[in-house]
Formats: structure tokens, sequence, C-alpha cells
């Protein structure tokens, strides 16, 4: 048994132990599909930014079967990952990877999909969950697209080597694949802001859309129902799962504010707000829209494009936090929170969505229930 197998083996028993894969069929894919041919070179994070590695280097094989996720491109630049392999660690922002195995598992079982369905792949990237599809379901059933036309030539090639010829092309996938055919399922690797109409009009009718919501705080995986056109209804899931944005979909960067402002205690942690795990988080995004959490070290703050703005330390064991700005954001989160409370503390998964294209809601618990703008 190849090095490469007994990996390829240790990491399905690692996705069985998590509990995120269950289905016969993605164990056997698993198990199958070489993840080492889809990342010949990555990024790895180093306190001086991101380091080179690739084939032959040490440690780089186990790495490719690591849980990990594994940066392959940053700045939307190819080219840097040359720079970093001659020049030394490069700073940058990730905008393409191979996800981590745990949530492509739990997407792809959430996908839901049976012999014979037509899936399309939003955000080809490396080239290997498209590979899995194939593998499940037979290449001329798997279409797949990347608006980075030189990552599609790379995983086209890649997909080749490993057997797999699923329909590949560049192009904005807030547009959808144009070739004129309906999808049973649609599953997208980028977070976006709203759903993208074309993927409804594109998916038939009881369909299945599998992606992520991109918002500044509380994103979250849904799956939707496709209905006829552009409209749908689904459900914010209880398993989670956080991908970069589709280039369309991105938010435009926030700076650490830095204005005085008096300080004062707060019971309320940073954290609840900021973090995946915290029960709170989805309520307090769909709360302060168009809010974004910003972190500089151990400082930990919030800012809205309107200028308002909370900054949040910890003074001993206690915490404090000073705003500033047209709003005093850090008052209406803890007023969210109340009502949170009130509402019986609301996980992500009472969450639902209805969609009639631009027209997209959240609502809590029924259609007819609480809303919100999907769109932050």
């Amino acid at each position: 048994m190849s090095s490469a197998t007994r990996l390829r083996r240790r990491l399905v028993e690692h996705l069985l132990a998590e509990g995120v894969l269950h289905d016969a069929h993605w164990m056997t894919a698993f198990r199958a599909v070489p993840r080492h041919v889809f990342l010949p070179r990555f990024f790895v994070p180093t306190p001086d930014g991101w380091a080179a590695v690739e084939t032959g280097d040490d440690g780089w094989l186990t790495r490719a079967y690591s849980p990990d996720v594994l940066v392959v491109q940053l700045d939307d630049d190819s080219g840097l990952w040359e720079r970093a392999r001659y020049l030394g660690a490069q700073p940058g922002t990730p905008t393409s990877s191979s996800s981590q195995p745990s949530i492509m598992a739990i997407m792809l079982e959430e996908l839901r999909v049976a012999d014979g369905h037509r899936v399309l792949e939003i955000g080809t990237g490396t080239g290997y969950n498209a590979a899995l599809l194939c593998r499940r379901l037979g290449s001329g059933l798997v279409y797949t697209m990347d608006i980075d036309p030189e990552l599609v030539d790379a995983a086209r090639k890649r997909l080749a080597e490993c057997g797999y010829a699923p329909s590949c092309v560049a192009g904005d996938g807030a547009e959808g694949f144009p070739a004129g055919v309906l999808y049973d399922r649609v599953l997208c690797t980028c977070s976006v802001s709203s759903i993208p109409p074309a993927w409804l009009e594109q998916t038939v009718p009881g369909g299945l859309i599998v992606t992520t919501l991109n918002r500044p705080i509380g994103g979250g995986l849904v799956r939707i129902v496709a209905g006829e056109g552009a409209t749908g209804h689904g459900r914010v899931l209880a398993r989670d799962g956080r991908f970069m944005p589709l280039r369309a979909h991105r938010f435009k960067a926030s700076k650490m504010p830095d204005g005085e402002g008096e300080w004062r205690p707060t019971r309320l942690p940073m954290e609840a707000i900021t973090e995946v795990r915290s029960r709170f988080e989805f309520f307090a995004g769909l709360q302060i829209p168009g809010v974004t959490a910003l972190r500089d070290g151990e400082n930990t703050a919030l800012a809205h494009p309107d200028g308002s703005w909370v900054r949040h330390r910890r003074q001993g064991g206690d915490a404090e936090v000073a705003e500033g700005g047209p709003r005093r954001l850090w008052t209406l989160v803890e007023r969210a929170q109340e009502e949170w409370f009130d509402l019986g503390q609301p996980w992500r998964d009472r969450f639902g969505l209805s969609l009639d294209g631009e027209d997209q809601v959240i609502w809590l618990d029924s259609p007819e229930g609480r809303t919100w703008p999907l769109r932050p």
C-alpha cells in the first residue's frame, strides 16, 4: 500500500471520527480520489506571511492529506507563489484554497445527490471537489466553473490526470454555467451575500442548492429548494461552514477604529458576536447589518461604514467597551442579546430563507415570522 493510499484512509477515519461523513458513496470517493494530485503546491502560514510548499518538500504529502484548509492563491495573483518560493514568505490575503475536507464532506452530504443527478459546482479551485463529484456521479454529470482561467486550466489537467473529464469553464459563477441545461443540484464552494437568481433559474424545480452565506457577522451553510423561475426557499443548517466569498460578493476592507471614547464595563464578551461557535453570533449579525468584526493582535473592534465603531478590551478579568460615531453599536448589540433571550436563544437552524429574484429575506421559525433582508 502506498503512502498516499494510507494517508487517504487515515483522512477518511478522521472524517468518520468527526462525525461529518456518513454516506458510503462519499467514503469511497474520499478513499479513491488522490488529493495530493490537486495540491502540487500551496502556501502555509508563517510568522512572516505565507511560505511556498511544493511536491517533494519535506512534509508535503502529509500536509496534502491534513484536515486543514490549504491556501493555493493570494490576492488573486498566481504569481505570488513563485515570489514566495524564491524570496521567502509573502504577505497576502487568501483568494483560493482547497477547503477543509470536513466542510467538503458536510456540503457533499447536504447536497443529497442520487445516481443520475446533474450537478453544477461554482468554485472549481484546485479541482479536488469536482473529482469527488465525478467519482460519485460520473464525469458526464458534473459541471464546474471558476472565475480564474488559470485555476480552471490547472484543475482540468489534474482532473484528466486522475481520469476525470467534467465540463470545466472559466466565468462568473454568479451567472451560472452557460450550458443551456438545468441542474438537479448546485454546489457553491464560495460564500455569497445573496443567492444569485441565475442559480435558481438553472435548477430544476425541487432541486437543491447548497452554499454558504457571506455576512460580516453570522454567516453559515444553507440548503435551498428551487422553485419555478428565480424563486426558492430554504433553511440555515445546524452544521456550519465558512468559505471565501465569490469575487463579486466581497466586502470592502474596514480599518481598526482609532477614535477616543469613554470606556464602560460590559458583561457581554466580544467572542459572543465574533466566534462561529457562539449561539448568539447569527442573530447578532442580523441585528447589526453591515457591521464588521476586526482584530489587531489582542485588540478587537466592530465598525460600520457610517463611521460608528466599538472597541473592546479586557482589564484583568473584566470586559470594557468604548464607542464612537453616529450610533452606539454596543448598545445595539446588548439590546439584540436581550431580544435573543426573549426569543428563546434561537440557534441558526431556526432560521430560513425565502427567495424571489432579488427579493430575498431571512426569517425566524416560519416565513410569516420575523424577517430580515438577506443582503446586509
